[in-house]
């Protein structure tokens, strides 16, 4: 099965259809199948009208109680995987307005409790001062100013301490001048300084060193339950349980790389120094 992105919003159907369709060879009814898999009647029926995106475990379950063969269960896997991806392009974030899409994360944020952030390249808006979100939105051509303000909004979730969170960011995502070297300096002296709330675990991982795992892009995880990736074009969502357990494990031996506490704030404060004459 190839992958497209502009078609992600497909397989979500095509799954409910397909699982219907087996359900209907096999001979059985809703209620036969909902009986045989241990679920209610009424969430088969959502299933298979697509309202609801079943679980591997679901799955599991369906396909075993139609006794599906193997190239049908390879099939509906697949399907099952594309289902639980979503992408969005960059275009339509800035058509709907970028405010809304910081609505989105302030919504995730809201809901999740643990969170895992890799930065690859840059500075996330949550630890971000006012000059670098403004100088990272300053090639977009709509009016970001409500976008700013919301983004600087979000930032007091960091205060919610029934929340944790794990920021990894690499050397070049810390010292990428993208501000004035005064403004550059200011931005990392506030990472240091962020590194001082309990619920807060910042990492640094610094150039030096032999790291033989080789990220690809920037990533947070959400509570084990999702994950999103995002590239120059736009952001891929992954609900996969296979998905976000590889991030997880990547996360993992990401942070054995990383500097933390008092190690990663000296580094901090040795590179906002040299921002400055």
């Amino acid at each position: 099965m190839t992958f497209d992105p502009q078609q992600l919003g497909q397989p979500k159907q095509e799954l409910a259809a397909l699982l219907k369709e087996l359900r209907k060879r096999a001979g059985l009814t809703g209620d036969r199948l909902a009986r045989r898999c241990h679920m209610s009647q009424s969430k088969v029926s959502r299933i298979e009208n697509g309202k609801v995106r079943p679980s591997l475990l679901d799955l599991e379950g369906i396909l075993r109680a139609i006794a599906a063969p193997p190239e049908v269960i390879e099939e509906v896997v697949a399907l099952a995987r594309l289902a639980n991806t979503e992408w969005h392009n960059l275009r339509s974030l800035r058509r709907r307005g970028l405010e809304k899409k910081q609505s989105e994360l302030a919504a995730l944020e809201s809901s999740a409790t643990e969170f895992r952030f890799f930065l690859l390249s840059m500075i996330t808006g949550l630890l971000s001062t006012p000059e670098y979100i403004r100088a990272s939105l300053a090639h977009s051509p709509a009016d970001v100013t409500k976008t700013i303000a919301r983004k600087l909004e979000r930032q007091e979730v960091l205060c919610d301490t029934t929340k944790r969170f794990t920021f990894l960011l690499t050397e070049q995502a810390v010292r990428w001048p993208l501000l004035p070297p005064a403004a550059m300096a200011l931005q990392i002296d506030r990472l240091a300084s962020l590194n001082h709330l309990a619920n807060v675990r910042l990492g640094v991982i610094p150039i030096a060193g032999h790291k033989p795992m080789v990220p690809m892009d920037t990533f947070t995880v959400y509570d084990n339950t999702l994950v999103t990736v995002e590239n120059t074009t736009g952001v891929v969502f992954l609900r996969d349980p296979r998905d976000i357990g590889m991030h997880v494990d990547l996360f993992a031996t990401l942070e054995d790389y990383a500097l933390f506490g008092e190690e990663a704030r000296a580094l901090l404060t040795s590179w906002s120094d040299e921002c400055l004459p």
